[in-house]
This record gives C-alpha cells, structure tokens and sequence, in this order.
C-alpha cells in the first residue's frame, strides 16, 4: 500500500449564518458609539413630558440626525401646531420641542335661566379635573348639584353628575285666617317676591280684634313664605303690678295688643328685668315682667382702678365708688359715702377732708 505524499487538509466549517453575523456587527456599532466623546454630538435620552410619550422605550444614548416619535397621554389630544417628534442634533441638544398635547374637555353644560362660570383660569374651557360652578338667574333656584367635576376615565372625559336646572321660584297659598282675610285671595300659585297683605275683619263683640304675627307674607323661596299666616284675635291685658315699684306709663282698666308700660322701682329698690313690656298676642305680658331688688345695682366699671397705675398707694377697704351708686342716686346715700371717703382719707395721715 503506497502512502500518499499529498498534503492533509481541514475539514470544511459550515457557512455562517447572515443574523449572527450581524449581531456581530451591531455590538460593535454600539460598542463604538457609547466610546464617542459628546464632542462627536451623542445626545442622551429624550425630554420628558407631561401630556405625551414615546411611542417606543428610548436608549441610552442617540446619534446626530436620530428622531424620535410621541403620542399623547390618554385624556389629552394633539394640537396640531406642534409636531409629535424630534431628533438629535450636532451640539448634543434635542430640537426644541414643546407640550404639543392638550387635556380634553367636556362640553359646556346648558343650563337654561342660568350660567356656569370656571373657578380658576376663566375661558380655557372645562378641562378634565376641573370644577363648574352653577347660578340660576333671579326668581329661579337650582335644583340638583351646584358644583360638577369634569372626570376621565380611560380616555374619555366625562361630568361627574347630572346638569342641573333652574327652576322657577313658585308658591302655593300662604293660608286662609279666621276672621280676617288676604289680597288676591283668588288665587292659588304665587311667583318669588309677590307679597300678600292680610287684615282682620270687624269684631262682632265690644273688643275689636287684633292682628298677631306678620301683616305682609313674601314668597321667598321654592314654595316657601317668609313666616307663616298671622292671626286675628282679641287680645286684653290685664293691668301690670310691680312689687315695690310703679308704673310711669298711663294705666288703663284693661290693654289691648302691643301696648306699653314702664315701670320704675321705689326708695331703697333697684330694677331688673326688661323694662318697659307689651301686652302680648297671648293676653299676657311680654318679656317677663321685671322685679325690684332691696339695695342698690351692682355695676362694674368701666376705667381700670387707679391703683393699677405707677405711684399711686394701696387701695383702702371702701369699694370703688362706681360698684355703691350710680346717677340719680338719693342724697342721704351719697353724703354718708363721702363720710367713710373722709375716714379713710384720715387714716392716711391726711388733716383736712373737703366735702
């Protein structure tokens, strides 16, 4: 058997594959990029904004010339006058790019015989979050919420409640009164403001009636008088007595719906309570009659006691003259408290006391 003299050879390797080949080449792209001094112009990653996004996740890093793509944030839409993208340039910067989305608004609500108004940056339309206040114009009152919120929800703006509506001011009858009667009592529905006046009719007995409570009813509300119907009806006091005082006001045998009487108290008394009184709707009289107290008034004054002030000595033991008497208080009680004023003035060391 002859050997042969040919030289061995290796066997084939199988043929490359084209992907792994340019994965090959793209590691060293990046590889080469990332070593770039930012003399070269790498820009890094993109700006962020509030009302849109990329619309693929951004790299490290972008070479001169690279653009990049946004997309508005659910609840906001694109403008128009500002493009969605932009690109790297040679002095490391992004193209200047500004918010180019704005938020949705719902529409303006309607609101019949009333307005809506915006709280805060009037004109620029209900936005998502932000609040409409509504009004119902005169005679009217507003029925259902004053205050809606424009809500998102995905992508759709939405009012967070019903419009409300402006309903007109109406009431019914205000009452029919014994012995007596109203204007335009023929009628049943009356609108805001109207006013109805009652008076009592003439009294069959020596006593002619009176009316208690509120002559003139104003419809001021939904369905609403300013005070209920009054009432006619004979009303007779009977004279007022006070224990150790007297009347300053003419006394009557009887008296009749809101007279008055004054009242003052005798030598030694002092009067408390409310002064004067009225005969009231119920024969009675009203406040509650006052009483005359033994002594004289406590009163409380109104200066600080000189003895607050810098140099001035000790008080003595006799309270300040204002808390023993006040205007109009008899003589006797005024000499015998300048007596204990002299004592005390005495007891100071003091020589001469003038009365």
């Amino acid at each position: 058997m002859t050997r042969s003299c040919e030289p061995r050879r290796a066997p084939p390797r199988p043929p490359e594959s084209p992907s792994s080949s340019w994965c090959f080449v793209g590691i060293t792209l990046v590889t080469l990029v990332l070593q770039l001094p930012p003399s070269l112009g790498l820009c890094g990653q993109p700006p962020v904004f509030q009302s849109m996004k990329l619309k693929v996740p951004p790299q490290p890093a972008y070479l001169p010339g690279e653009k990049v793509y946004y997309q508005c944030n659910p609840g906001y839409y694109y403008s128009y006058f500002y493009g969605l993208s932009t690109y790297c340039e040679k002095n490391n910067s992004w193209y200047p790019i500004d918010e180019a989305c704005y938020k949705k608004q719902c529409p303006t609500p309607k609101v019949p015989n009333g307005e809506v108004y915006e709280q805060y940056e009037p004109q620029t339309g209900f936005q998502f979050d932000k609040d409409a206040y509504f009004y119902c114009n005169y005679g009217y009152y507003l029925k259902g919420e004053p205050i809606l919120t424009c809500k998102l929800s995905g992508d759709t703006v939405y009012w967070g409640g019903d419009i409300p509506t402006c309903e007109k001011i109406l009431c019914g009858e205000p009452g029919i009164i014994e012995n007596g009667k109203r204007t335009n009592s023929w009628r049943v529905e009356f609108e805001f403001n109207e006013v109805v006046t009652y008076t009592c009719d003439p009294s069959d007995g020596p006593q002619e009636y009176s009316l208690v409570g509120e002559s003139k009813l104003s419809c001021s509300g939904p369905g609403e008088w300013s005070s209920g119907p009054p009432q006619c009806k004979v009303v007779q006091c009977e004279p007022p007595v006070l224990k150790y005082g007297k009347p300053l006001s003419e006394m009557k045998e009887k008296f009749f719906y809101k007279d008055e009487v004054a009242f003052e108290c005798l030598k030694g008394f002092y009067l408390n309570g409310s002064n004067p009184v009225f005969c009231g709707g119920n024969s009675t009289w009203e406040p509650e009659m006052p009483t005359c107290i033994k002594g004289f008034k406590p009163t409380h004054p109104t200066k600080p006691p000189l003895s607050r002030y810098p140099g001035y000595p000790k008080p003595l033991e006799s309270p300040p003259i204002e808390e023993i008497f006040e205007i109009g208080i008899y003589h006797e009680t005024l000499e015998s408290y300048i007596n204990i004023l002299c004592s005390n003035y005495f007891r100071l060391g003091k020589k001469r006391c003038q009365k």
